[in-house]
């Protein structure tokens, strides 16, 4: 299943430019020759809120993930960056698949992402790195302090829970 795939019509804009073209409910081991999967996205809840994660260089509040290094899984690389923006751990097996979000890039790249969603079982700690400047769990109407919300990820995430 495919939700929105009409280019001229996204589905949604964030705030920097990304624009979502579609949504695919597809296979995760799924290839595709044009757009290929770059990076891997997490919605990660607990007790009905998001984690959102603060992104210095953007000022923008968007879901953990980032892209997938060579050799890497979509699903590994959902871990990975999970870990490495928030200090939060999910075990693979953990994460549920959930489709393929197909996005343009201001510079008009196409890229496809994995997105996965998770329940976090305790929220731990976090201390602010170079990349994140905070965390947010966020109910997905309050507005967030500090930033910008990833409009596009906000989206992914409803998707992901309904």
């Amino acid at each position: 299943m495919t939700d929105g795939s009409d280019e001229e019509t996204p589905l949604a804009i964030g705030p920097l430019g990304m624009r979502l073209l579609a949504f695919e409910r597809l296979p995760e081991d799924s290839v595709f020759d044009e757009a290929p999967v770059a990076y891997a996205l997490v919605a990660l809840w607990n007790a009905g809120r998001l984690l959102m994660v603060n992104v210095r260089d953007r000022g923008c509040w968007e879901l953990p993930g980032g892209g997938i290094d060579p050799g890497e899984s979509a699903r590994e690389a959902a871990v990975r960056e999970l870990w490495e923006e928030s200090g939060q751990s999910a075990a693979p097996e953990a994460l549920r698949f959930v489709g393929f979000a197909r996005t343009s890039l201001p510079d008009r790249r196409v890229l496809r992402g994995a997105l996965y969603q998770a329940e976090a079982a305790e929220p731990v700690a976090f201390a602010p790195t170079d990349e994140i400047a905070a965390i947010h769990w966020w109910n997905l109407e309050d507005p967030l302090a500090g930033g910008r919300v990833q409009t596009v990820d906000a989206y992914l995430a409803a998707l992901a829970r309904g």
